[in-house]
């Protein structure tokens, strides 16, 4: 059983509330022989440093080495306060987490100690109105870019069609919609007929969490319709990512034929969902009562991979996917630390240009972080639903379940270029083959991708 030696620093410093330290204070703090050197804890402060602080004490927790644990945790401690810079911060929920695994382990006792002594290890996550929620997206283009790319191509895709079906499957709870249903109803050919299903209940314990429920916001959702002389029919199925969305691919499957006679464009709104979707590390076959497709899967197929096919079995008019461009699928901690870290250092670091310090949205945000990188790294199994999977192999799951890539025109182009301007200078744009992908800084952030049965 993993030890933790009697270290008074440690138990002098409540975590998370260290007050701030000068620089002299900084160099006299040196409680262990050799550790941390002698040009001290300010050595420590820039992010390299931070994310090798991090994997140690990863590793440490791992091979249940409590002693370094203890020591590294001290020094991260003092280095990440809360409520300092963008990479402090992100290494504040780094630590945070790392203290959530280890407690959740039952291997360090005082860590777990820590853990029920200090209220603040919670995350609070805040339940947004309607308003509110919608409000929230507007704020950076995390999710615009998605919503404006995405919107741009179902309108190419639907383009004389009397009746479109939009199948959304989104982690904004339909925030996308209202902007479609305004280009929608501005056709030169009148209208259509808008159906609009959604996978109720899909994301209720995953932030943003939203104050109604969904029969509450199909209500608000065919209102504004009526308002813009759209007649616009709602229905929330309940169904899951847990499942692969199998009571949804059911419903849809027995309505094809339907679909099909009548002429009706299907369309496939996947924005920030998939990748909840149980992919091939977590063996989700043995982690489901049956299986909830219709054709009999190989041993190596994931609900991921199967959910695709049965996407391609409806032959919808467009898939569109949209997604954030990371990898958190490693069964190994550390290599999933390191991806995480070197990708949510850009929600931090974005957050200073749009949401002052201290503000209510600003903790909104930043809980919504904290959380995901919980459960990138505090979680595993089920619990840990955090699977992103880069673009370039959604991509190749999209060629393999039968679809095809098409590129966004120059219109979308435009309209997403035209969307980045009214926010921060970091913000750009990149087209990769057919797809589109949102940059901070030069680096990946989200992509947009436009697909179509091969």
């Amino acid at each position: 059983m993993m030890q933790f030696s009697e270290i008074p620093p440690l138990h002098q410093i409540p975590p998370f509330s260290i007050p701030t330290m000068n620089k002299n204070q900084i160099h006299r703090a040196r409680p262990w022989p050799g550790f941390p050197t002698s040009k001290g804890l300010g050595s420590f402060g820039d992010a390299n440093c931070m994310e090798q602080l991090l994997v140690h004490c990863a590793n440490a927790i791992e091979s249940n080495d409590a002693t370094l644990a203890q020591q590294i945790l001290w020094v991260l401690n003092n280095i990440a306060p809360p409520d300092g810079d963008s990479n402090q911060r992100l290494t504040c929920a780094f630590l945070r987490a790392l203290i959530v695994r280890a407690a959740k382990s039952g291997t360090c006792k005082m860590l777990a100690a820590m853990a029920n002594a200090h209220c603040n290890l919670s995350i609070d996550i805040h339940t947004f109105s309607v308003i509110e929620l919608a409000s929230f997206v507007d704020l950076t283009p995390w999710h615009r870019f998605g919503f404006t790319a995405a919107n741009a191509a179902i309108l190419e895709a639907v383009e004389g069609y009397s009746v479109i079906h939009i199948v959304d499957l989104s982690l904004t709870h339909c925030m996308q919609i209202p902007t479609l249903i305004d280009a929608i109803a501005s056709r030169l050919e009148g209208p259509p007929l808008v159906k609009l299903t959604v996978a109720g209940g899909a994301t209720e314990d995953v932030p943003p969490m939203l104050d109604l429920s969904y029969e509450e916001l199909g209500s608000k959702l065919i209102n504004f319709a009526r308002s813009r002389n759209v007649v616009l029919e709602f229905r929330a199925i309940p169904s899951t990512y847990a499942d692969g969305f199998s009571s949804l691919i059911e419903q849809l499957r027995v309505q094809h034929l339907v679909y099909a006679e009548s002429g009706e464009a299907l369309v496939i709104n996947c924005h920030m969902m998939l990748h909840y979707l149980p992919e091939e590390t977590l063996s989700p076959l043995s982690n489901v009562n049956s299986n909830p497709y219709s054709f009999e899967p190989s041993s190596t197929q994931s609900l991921r991979t199967m959910f695709l096919k049965a996407l391609r079995g409806l032959d919808p008019t467009v898939v569109v996917l949209v997604d954030e461009d990371a990898d958190f699928t490693s069964n190994n901690l550390v290599c999933r630390l390191r991806a995480a870290f070197n990708y949510l250092w850009i929600p931090y670091d974005t957050v200073d240009t749009f949401l002052p310090q201290g503000s209510r949205q600003r903790q909104w945000y930043e809980a919504d972080i904290c959380w995901k990188i919980e459960n990138v790294i505090a979680h595993e199994g089920l619990q840990r639903v955090e699977r992103l999977e880069p673009k370039s192999r959604w991509v190749q799951r999209m060629r393999n379940a039968g679809f095809r890539g098409v590129s966004f025109g120059e219109e979308a182009i435009s309209e997403v270029k035209t969307m980045l301007d009214e926010h921060a200078a970091g913000w750009g744009l990149k087209k990769e083959e057919d797809d589109l992908v949102l940059t901070w800084k030069g680096h990946n952030v989200v992509f947009a991708t436009a697909w179509l049965p091969a």
